[in-house]
């Protein structure tokens, strides 16, 4: 665990699912295996796949858990304790790529008005979910925003992402009043009892945890009537789609999104078909 994270920089949320899936592995090594590491061959690590299998866990989780596999066992070339991994030898499943859901502009203008002055922190809720939309971060990314990474002024944010990339986000003028407001006006009463630098703050002064930002999603996304998949990712989704839908350059987009590959940032691509067809109609000599 220390090696993935001070070597290969993953983020928190990696490491821990991947240690979760080495306990189960070893868990089920331990049952079904009556040797030790060295001795792991293509035959047993087949039976574990199937044994994920029958879990009936999706194709991506399988997928996870092999990764985490070949990792761990890769670390134990590089430390000398296998001459050669195995696992490298096994290709993970196949993926059926997934089109996100998202949500039209009109719905996220109603998702984004509806904390109330009677809800608790309206203000404090509204400025995240405005944020969400502003600039397309990870739930986690935004948990993790320190107060000198908002630049009101220069009306932008410095986040980090997975592998601890760092990069500037812009905040439009809604999210900008929305920030405002709420450092303004509610979060001295939530920074009271700490002193955490977290721009986020839960009511007992703690930061505000990806899950719980999570939760203040969907507890509004049922309030306007959105879909049951609607999550705080279902906003960056939606930020993206509509970017490309206002003719942002698709290079451009992968670096607000902190995409590696412009391979991740091509499935909105596939969303936005309207803008397509406007491309279609305006470049083809018999559109």
């Amino acid at each position: 665990m220390h090696y993935l994270q001070a070597e290969c920089g993953m983020a928190a949320n990696t490491i821990s699912a991947y240690r979760s899936d080495l306990d189960q592995f070893c868990e089920w090594f331990q049952r079904h295996a009556n040797s030790d590491l060295r001795a792991v061959d293509l035959k047993l690590l087949s039976r574990y796949l199937l044994h994920l299998q029958t879990r009936q866990l999706a194709s991506s989780s399988i997928a996870r858990h092999l990764v985490a596999i070949k990792m761990y066992f890769r670390y134990l070339v590089l430390e000398g304790v296998l001459r050669e991994s195995v696992v490298e030898l096994l290709s993970s499943p196949k993926l059926w790529q997934h089109l996100p859901h998202v949500l039209s502009p009109d719905m996220v203008n109603r998702l984004l008005i509806a904390p109330m002055p009677e809800d608790r922190f309206y203000l404090r809720d509204r400025a995240m979910l405005t944020l969400l939309y502003a600039t397309g971060c990870r739930a986690s990314e935004v948990a993790n925003l320190r107060l000198r990474d908002v630049n009101l002024d220069e009306a932008f944010c410095r986040c980090v992402g997975k592998g601890n990339k760092e990069r500037m986000v812009s905040l439009n003028p809604v999210a900008r009043a929305a920030l405002e407001a709420y450092l303004e006006h509610e979060r001295p009463v939530l920074a009271r009892r700490t002193e955490s630098d977290t721009l986020f703050l839960s009511r007992s002064g703690v930061p505000l945890s990806r899950i719980m930002i999570w939760k203040l999603v969907k507890k509004y996304a049922r309030r306007t009537g959105c879909s049951a998949q609607v999550s705080p990712h279902t906003l960056r989704h939606s930020f993206a789609t509509h970017m490309l839908a206002g003719g942002a350059d698709i290079r451009v987009l992968q670096e607000l999104l902190g995409h590696a590959s412009i391979s991740t940032t091509q499935i909105y691509t596939h969303v936005e078909h309207s803008r397509l067809k406007a491309v279609h109609r305006r470049c083809h000599p018999r559109g």
